[in-house]
C-alpha cells in the first residue's frame, strides 16, 4: 500500500493534534473546588512556630526549608482524577488536572499553573548550578522547580513536590460521565 506525501503529512498532523495537551478554563473543570479565583492575592505572613503547628515534619521540611521529598513516593504522583491541585500550606488553588502529565521524573508535573501569578520563581543554586524555584505566590511555600523540557503548548514542566500539595477532586456534573 502506497500512502502518498500529502496524506502523510494529514495523517502526521491528525496525531499531533491528538496527542496535544488541552487547557480548559478551570471553572469548568471544578466549579466546586475553585469558587472564586482571585486576580490580587493578599499575602499569609505566620511566624515559624505557626506554620509548625500547621504543618507535618515532612510537609515543613519541603514548604519551609525548601526541602525535596524523595521522587516516587508522593500520595499525588498517580492521581488521575479530574480536579485542583492547591498549595499545602495555604489552599491556593495552582495547578489544574487538565495540566499534569506523566514526565517519568518521579514527582508530579505539570505544563502551566491555573494563573502565572499564582507562582512566584526565584533562582536557587543548591545544587551548584542555577534552577528556576516556584513558590506559591500567597505564601511563599516551596513548590519545586520549573523546567524548559515539557510538552507542548507551554514546553514547560513544573515538577511539584507532592506534599507541597493538596488535591479537590472535582465533583460529577451533570455532563461528565
Amino acid at each position: 500500500m502506497r500512502i502518498s506525501f500529502f496524506s502523510f503529512l494529514t495523517l502526521l498532523l491528525i496525531i499531533s493534534v491528538a496527542c496535544t495537551p488541552k487547557t480548559q478554563d478551570i471553572a469548568k473543570v471544578n466549579p466546586a473546588a475553585v469558587v472564586d479565583l482571585p486576580d490580587k492575592i493578599e499575602k499569609i505572613v505566620k511566624t515559624e512556630k505557626e506554620w509548625k503547628s500547621q504543618l507535618s515534619e515532612q510537609e515543613y521540611y519541603v514548604i519551609r526549608d525548601k526541602g525535596t521529598e524523595r521522587p516516587h513516593t508522593g500520595e499525588l504522583l498517580n492521581i488521575k482524577d479530574a480536579g485542583v491541585y492547591t498549595c499545602k500550606a495555604c489552599g491556593l488553588p495552582l495547578f489544574s488536572s487538565d495540566t499534569k502529565y506523566e514526565s517519568g521524573t518521579g514527582w508530579p508535573s505539570y505544563y502551566e499553573p491555573i494563573k502565572k501569578e499564582y507562582i512566584k520563581e526565584d533562582t536557587d543554586y543548591d545544587l551548584g548550578y542555577a534552577r528556576t524555584e516556584v513558590m506559591c505566590a500567597r505564601c511563599e511555600g516551596h513548590l519545586g522547580h520549573v523546567f524548559n523540557d515539557g510538552p507542548k503548548p507551554t514546553g514547560l514542566r513544573y515538577c511539584i513536590n507532592s506534599v507541597s500539595l493538596g488535591f479537590d477532586k472535582a465533583e460529577k456534573s451533570d455532563d461528565q460521565p
